[in-house]
């Protein structure tokens, strides 16, 4: 029943494990740069919301650097389809399409995972105190699985790399640093504020910032990000069955 979705994803993980220390230094040296630019830059005295500015940034970190692998999906997809032709064995095997959906989301998460794992490592190192809870892991998945759904359709409805690059220029970049990663939202301008609440990075930093500091989740925001995520699953589902049919 779930041998496409195993199929996919293992094809994924041979292609990762074939390049994982590109992956590792990647999801390794990203945060390390923003860790002390920004971290020992503004420096360790300083306090924001209750925490120090150390404590407040590296969950930021964890969800930049985690989406950034998470979203990361959709250049791979990209080349498979576009060079390699991968994707088109996927769409014309004799499998469900939710369950290449699956596949791929999977391989989002699990690639999602590898800076999570290094930052929380850069945490203990340099002794903020972090609560690893289910709260936390639960935030983590749901966060991993909504910019997986987004790098995959992304990467189906772009027809070329310039627009890919488009996409990241004008909604990814803008997203990393209006939703609330390195400052709280409530500090920014107006304007900005109910921007950043449109997207949905702002969510999910907001769940593991709490998961991590404070040890609870807003049910809220949690109901917000699921609803996102189930949004983005259909969303998926339906163009990786309208591109069968073209």
């Amino acid at each position: 029943m779930i041998n496409g979705i195993y199929g996919v994803y293992l094809r994924e993980l041979l292609v990762l494990k074939s390049r994982c220390w590109k992956v590792i230094l990647s999801s390794a040296i990203s945060p390390l740069l923003f860790l002390l630019a920004f971290g020992y830059g503004i420096g360790k005295s300083s306090q924001v919301n209750g925490f120090s500015y150390i404590s407040f940034l590296i969950p930021g970190l964890i969800t930049m650097s985690s989406m950034n692998q998470a979203y990361g999906i959709s250049t791979e997809i990209n080349i498979s389809r576009f060079y390699f032709k991968v994707f088109d064995e996927f769409l014309l095997a004799p499998i469900p399409k939710w369950q290449i959906v699956l596949g791929e989301i999977l391989y989002g998460i699990t690639k999602g995972l590898i800076p999570v794992c290094i930052v929380l490592i850069y945490g203990l190192i340099i002794g903020v105190n972090l609560n690893l809870n289910i709260y936390f892991i639960l935030a983590v998945i749901l966060h991993l699985t909504t910019f997986s759904l987004l790098g995959f359709i992304v990467a189906l409805v772009v027809k070329n790399h310039g627009d890919q690059f488009s996409f990241n220029t004008f909604i990814i970049t803008p997203m990393v640093f209006l939703s609330g990663t390195f400052y709280p939202v409530e500090k920014m301008p107006i304007f900005i504020k109910y921007l950043a609440y449109i997207f949905p990075l702002t969510y999910s930093t907001s769940l593991i910032r709490s998961s991590l500091l404070v040890g609870t989740i807003s049910l809220q925001y949690f109901s917000i990000i699921i609803i996102i995520t189930l949004l983005l699953f259909f969303c998926a589902y339906y163009i990786v069955n309208k591109i069968e049919t073209i």
